[in-house]
Formats: structure tokens, C-alpha cells, sequence
């Protein structure tokens, strides 16, 4: 007679997900790439274009969305990353008649402004990040909008180089963005993976108060990711001004969701202290896929909005049930 009486382990269902989140996402990846290559009509989904096209569209939300990461890893939100991405693009272009560097400095230095303001008013205040970095986001595309009255803000027609920023090809088929976009991974995933700086990172979003007692600058890490985060934005705002060969006020509407949704589906967690950078990676090309192939297949906008959500919705059910 059996007289066991422990509780049996329940069955693990989604072991994939919990066990190999990244052999899960690239499984995600490779069967949208097959879907669309048969919904999308003409078959052209998986031409040498357009997934150059593709990997230039996802490369302005990848950048974006590494800064996210590290925000997000310890706890925090920044909401202000698309009014950065129009600010930045309009103060370089209204600086570039004295030049491409007078250009890109003043819209660098706009960008750590702004990253050090939210990162000193986290840090030092008991306000909500989302408080204030949503507060931030209206007053920075107030401020864009300042510029020109609100309309678009051509740039001048000598600057090529500055053109070529974002629409030149390397070697005649490399996207510039791209190259972009790998030197940010780069950038972040060494910081993040490889130094003292991504260590306190994650000590802070498990127990930010242990990492206090331990000794940990809170403040000073704080506020360097929120700085970094608004630079990553930043060079976002000069890919796409560049693109557009304007400054545009407009310019980054819902760039803040699509970068939480690409680090969210990419298995950072929101309660912070869990996370990476090529799991972001892997989000942001789910999110690309998802964006361009249903704009080819020919989907409404509204029903693609339904997609991304319960996409994202699926990402924070997986995170939820890892954490149990």
C-alpha cells in the first residue's frame, strides 16, 4: 500500500518558454517568417528587400528599446523615449546650416538633458517613474512642437551627409540603421553582461532595498540609465529625421509602446531584475515581423493593434508564470 502522501509536482506546461526563453522566441520568429511568406500576397514578404527593409524598420525600435532594457531591469519606466526621438531629430536639423557636428552635438546634448532630468527626479524624488517620465514625454513634444510653429523642419539641401546617416547602404546592400543598431547591442549588452554597472542593474531590480544595505550608489546607477535610455532614443531621433531629411514634432508617436512591447516579449520582466539584451533583440524582430507582415498581408490597423496586445498580453502571462 502506497502511503506517500506528498503533493505531486505539477506538470509543467510551457516548459519551453520557462526552460529556453531564447529557443522559444527564435521559434517565434521562424514561424511568423513562414506564415507571412505564404499570406503575404506575390510571395514577396522573404525577398532580399524587403527583409533589408525589415531589418531597417526594426532597427530605430532595437535601439530604443536597449536603453528600455536597462530601465526597465531595475524597476522603471520611461515614457518620454518617443517626444526624445521627435526633439532630438527637430534640434538637429535647426542646427544643421552650421554644420553636421554642430547638429548632431546640440541634439546629443538635448538627449542628456533630458536623460539626466529623469534620471535625477527617479532617483532623488519618491515620485513614480511613470509619473514622471509621462509628465516629461508632454513636455518635451511641447517643445518640439515650439520649433517652426509646429510644422516639419527641412533640412538644409547641401546636407547629404547627414542624409546618408540613415538611408546609405554599405557595400550596397547593408543598411545604415543596421550598423546603428549593432553597435548599440554591443554597447548595452556589454554593460549590461560584462561589468560592474549591469551587476548592480540587476541587484537593484531584485531587492532594491537589499541593494542599498549592500552598498550600491543607487542614485548615481538610477540615473545612468535613464540617461542612456534617452541617448538611445536620441540616436533613434537622428536615424528618422535623417530618413525623412526633416524634423518632425510629430515624429515617434507610440515608439515608447513598441519598445516596451519588444522588451517585454523578449522576456524582461517588469517587476524588474530579470532580463538581457539579445532577448530584446529577439523581441523587437518579433514586433518588426509582426508590424510589417500584417501591413502586407493587408490587415486593418485596428486589428493589428489587437495582435501586438494580445501578443504582449501573452509575453506578461509567461513572465508571471516564471515568477511563480
Amino acid at each position: 500500500m502506497n502511503t506517500d502522501t506528498s503533493t505531486p509536482a505539477p506538470p509543467r506546461r510551457f516548459a519551453l518558454l520557462f526552460r529556453h526563453p531564447a529557443a522559444a522566441l527564435i521559434g517565434a520568429i521562424i514561424v511568423l517568417l513562414a506564415l507571412f511568406a505564404f499570406w503575404v500576397p506575390g510571395g514577396r514578404f522573404l525577398t532580399t528587400e524587403n527583409l533589408l527593409d525589415l531589418a531597417q524598420q526594426i532597427s530605430v525600435n532595437a535601439i530604443i528599446a536597449f536603453g528600455m532594457t536597462l530601465v526597465i531591469l531595475i524597476g522603471g519606466i520611461d515614457l518620454s523615449v518617443g517626444a526624445v526621438v521627435a526633439l532630438v531629430g527637430v534640434v538637429t536639423v535647426y542646427f544643421l546650416p552650421h554644420g553636421l557636428a554642430a547638429g548632431l552635438g546640440m541634439g546629443l546634448l538635448t538627449a542628456v538633458a533630458i536623460g539626466t532630468a529623469n534620471g535625477a527626479l527617479a532617483a532623488r524624488t519618491r515620485m513614480p517613474p511613470f509619473i514622471i517620465t509621462l509628465a516629461m514625454m508632454l513636455v518635451v513634444r511641447g517643445a518640439a512642437f515650439r520649433f517652426n510653429e509646429g510644422r516639419p523642419l527641412a533640412a538644409p539641401a547641401g546636407a547629404q551627409a547627414f542624409f546618408a546617416l540613415g538611408t546609405e547602404r554599405l557595400g550596397g546592400w547593408l543598411p545604415t540603421p543596421v550598423v546603428f543598431m549593432a553597435a548599440a547591442f554591443a554597447l548595452t549588452a556589454v554593460l549590461l553582461h560584462r561589468t560592474r554597472f549591469g551587476q548592480h542593474l540587476y541587484a537593484i531590480g531584485g531587492n532594491r532595498e537589499a541593494a542599498r544595505y549592500t552598498g550600491i550608489p543607487l542614485a548615481r546607477n538610477e540615473t545612468g540609465v535613464y540617461l542612456l535610455s534617452a541617448c538611445f532614443a536620441g540616436l533613434a531621433g537622428v536615424i528618422q529625421a535623417s530618413q525623412l531629411f526633416s524634423g518632425e514634432p510629430s515624429a515617434g508617436q507610440g515608439f515608447e509602446l513598441n519598445a516596451i512591447a519588444a522588451v517585454v516579449v523578449g522576456g524582461t520582466s517588469f517587476t524588474g531584475g530579470v532580463g538581457s539584451i539579445p532577448g530584446t533583440l529577439l523581441g523587437a524582430i518579433i514586433i518588426g515581423i509582426l508590424d510589417k507582415g500584417l501591413n502586407q498581408a493587408g490587415v486593418h490597423f485596428s486589428l493589428q493593434s489587437i495582435v501586438k496586445g494580445l501578443v504582449i498580453l501573452g509575453a506578461v502571462f509567461i513572465d508571471a508564470r516564471r515568477r511563480r
